[in-house]
């Protein structure tokens, strides 16, 4: 994947290239003035007035009557100087049979040429183009998301070499598993783990944390992340085009390559609304001087008006303006959205589905409780139990190697070693098979009883997750505990608020999980649930009407995660495939940041409409006053800028949510 270039331009239905060009505000500016002063020319022959006594009515040259030739050949020359791109878009476009608005406009001036409005013709032309420029420049403001990502990566790192020197070098050409070094105030240059030093690093541009973050070693750092104070040295986990910046990045590219479903149906109401107006301004300019006894001048200068006041371009803007701005909010507080669609169904959210371990808790727990059951004895239960637990990758499992490490345990080969899901591991130890899992593998292996019931309950009922070590009986039981993330109520909280109800899915026993769904305040759990059982919950609800939205972290949550309306993977933590899977990727793994999704959504949707309402309602009005004879092109024209800029200004509104 290239980062270097933002490939994104969106083309509207209208034909009108709204990325960032460099405008040509002088030859504007020149166009503007040769149209002024055709006007003024056109003003004073028709008023017969004099200019400080004098009277340039009676100005000639050559034999030639200034006046009469002045608005012409002024106005010509402001139309090739300020809309020469225009007439050449509308050519394309009308061999082409693409009726867009570049057509229309070069028609539209073209006639008032013929008719000799010159005046007219060449001021419409003019703020078209000034239209137009404003328009791409708003639209290139609201995509500088990518360009101000592309400015977070630097182009060099310092990577040591096995003699000590430190060279510099592109980012691109660094391997991984290099040792780079990162200096007080430089930004990071790729993704990786500290192995010296520690430092607090602003995360902002990355994860939208407001406060810097204290690393150490073994915490990772992300590409384009500011070191504030420490130097430290990082081992290098991935390459400059898979880094975390750089996949952000990417995604960024395609969610602004998207359409969102308003903007769609602006694009098809604008394909067929454009071929509608031509007609109407057609017969408007022949039918009644045909059958009615209508001065062909006057009709022929009302299907002009038409055509200019029917210009969609305020119309089509009105959208991706919008949609864009939203993203790059979005993006600002470190919520990287994958697509218009998903921006605009987020305000639509009655149902949150929640996964637990490292969503609501940290996801990262710790034993807390060891119960000897067997005639093995205490020591070699724990040797047993962490030895297999260490080929797991299960955060219940990391804890309890975790805590053996902690206490040096020294561990033992494992052979045919299995995950089974939804259950726990197993694996041959010196020629015996031991098996570590929860209740439910204990009653598979019926091993259960009402006392290991009553030992198991009791510690469930404290919140804590309980595996037991079973050979050819249950030897010991292993509790572990997982810590809630402060953020986590106060989100629940929050999306009471905004109408969303909560329901917090787990593979966790039903007395673990309603422990912790008390404590943040869920509207619902359900426990004991395997990856396609988080699936079916979240097919039931959609089953009922509701649209639902689905946050996790890991590989088992990707099947709920790609069925929801909406899916949040917390990317801080979370694997790549619930990552790539999801449709909103909340970069610092803080559930607040839902809330604050579904509000910018309802924001953005409503600038939408008040977009759209406002474009076609200054359309409506003109077109009426255009068919009852009191509308001008010079009106028309200002209308169509004047909305235009009232929109664009609207839809930026949305980049300060």
């Amino acid at each position: 994947m290239e980062v270097h270039d933002m490939r994104c331009l969106v083309k509207s239905c209208c034909g009108c290239d709204h990325s960032e060009p460099k405008i040509p505000w002088v030859k504007l500016l020149i166009a503007g003035i040769f149209a002024a002063f055709s006007e003024f020319f056109e003003l004073v022959h028709e008023w017969r007035a004099t200019l400080f006594g004098i009277d340039l009515n009676a100005w000639e040259i050559g034999g030639y009557a200034v006046i009469e030739y002045a608005p012409p050949v002024l106005a010509v020359m402001a139309i090739l100087l300020g809309g020469l791109t225009t007439y050449r878009q509308g050519w394309t476009a009308v061999r082409t049979l693409n009726l867009n608005i570049n057509a229309l406009m070069s028609v539209a001036v073209t006639g008032a040429v013929i008719i000799g409005q010159y005046p007219e013709a060449a001021m419409v032309m003019v703020l078209f183009s000034l239209s137009e420029s404003i328009e791409s420049k708003a639209l290139g403001r609201a995509r500088n998301a990518i360009k101000q990502l592309l400015a977070l990566s630097p182009e060099k790192a310092t990577v040591l070499q096995s003699d000590g020197a430190c060279v510099e070098m592109d980012i691109r050409q660094v391997p991984v598993g290099s040792r780079a070094r990162v200096k007080p105030g430089e930004r990071v240059a790729l993704d990786g783990v500290i192995i010296q030093g520690q430092s607090a690093i602003n995360q902002a541009p990355i994860t939208g944390e407001s406060l810097p973050v204290e690393k150490s070693v073994g915490d990772t750092v992300y590409a384009g992340t500011i070191n504030e104070s420490g130097s430290f040295e990082f081992e290098v986990t991935a390459a400059a085009t898979d880094s975390t910046l750089a996949r952000i990045i990417h995604a960024v590219e395609e969610a602004q390559g998207s359409r969102a479903p308003m903007q769609l149906f602006v694009d098809r109401f604008a394909k067929y609304y454009t071929p509608v107006v031509f007609l109407t301004a057609i017969l408007t300019g022949l039918i009644p001087p045909l059958f009615m006894g209508s001065i062909w001048t006057e009709s022929i200068y009302t299907a002009l008006v038409i055509l200019v006041i029917g210009c969609p371009c305020a119309l089509v803007i009105s959208t991706p303006v919008s949609i864009v701005s939203g993203m790059a909010a979005a993006t600002r507080y470190g919520i990287l959205v994958k697509g218009g669609i998903f921006l605009e169904q987020g305000r639509l959210l009655n149902w949150l589905a929640v996964d637990k371990t490292g969503t609501i808790t940290h996801g990262k727990p710790h034993q807390t409780d060891f119960v000897e059951l067997g005639d093995i004895g205490n020591d070699s239960a724990i040797l047993l139990a962490s030895s297999i637990a260490a080929r797991s990758d299960h955060p219940v499992s990391k804890a309890i190697a975790k805590n053996a490490a902690e206490h040096g345990v020294t561990l033992l080969d494992v052979d045919e070693f299995t995950a089974i899901p939804g259950q726990g591991v197993s694996g041959v130890i010196n020629g015996q098979k031991w098996h570590l899992g929860n209740h439910r593998m204990i009653e598979e292996l019926k091993k259960c009883s009402r006392g290991l019931e009553d030992q198991i309950l009791r510690l469930e009922q404290q919140g804590k997750t309980v595996v037991a070590l079973i050979g050819d009986r249950v030897q010991g039981l292993f509790a572990v505990a997982d810590t809630l993330k402060d953020s986590s109520i106060e989100a629940i909280r929050d999306l009471k608020k905004l109408g969303v109800r909560t329901m917090m899915l787990t593979g966790d026993n039903e007395h673990t999980a309603k422990a912790i769904a008390e404590q943040v305040s869920v509207d619902s759990f359900k426990g004991n649930l395997l990856p396609e059982d988080k699936l079916r919950v979240i097919e039931w609800l959609e089953d009922t009407g509701a649209r639902v939205g689905m946050v996790g972290d890991g590989i088992n949550d990707a099947p709920a995660l790609a069925r929801a309306n909406v899916g949040f993977a917390m990317a801080g933590c979370g694997t790549d495939t619930a990552i790539e899977t999801a449709d909103v990727a909340l970069m610092d793994d803080d559930l607040r940041k839902i809330p604050r999704f579904i509000r910018l959504s309802k924001s953005t949707y409503a600038i939408l409409v008040q977009n759209i309402s406002l474009a076609l309602g200054v359309k409506t009005i003109f077109l009426a006053l255009a068919f009852m004879g009191h509308a001008t092109m010079w009106m028309s024209v200002f209308a169509d800028v004047g909305t235009s800029l009232l929109v664009i200004g609207n839809g930026l509104r949305a980049m300060q949510k």
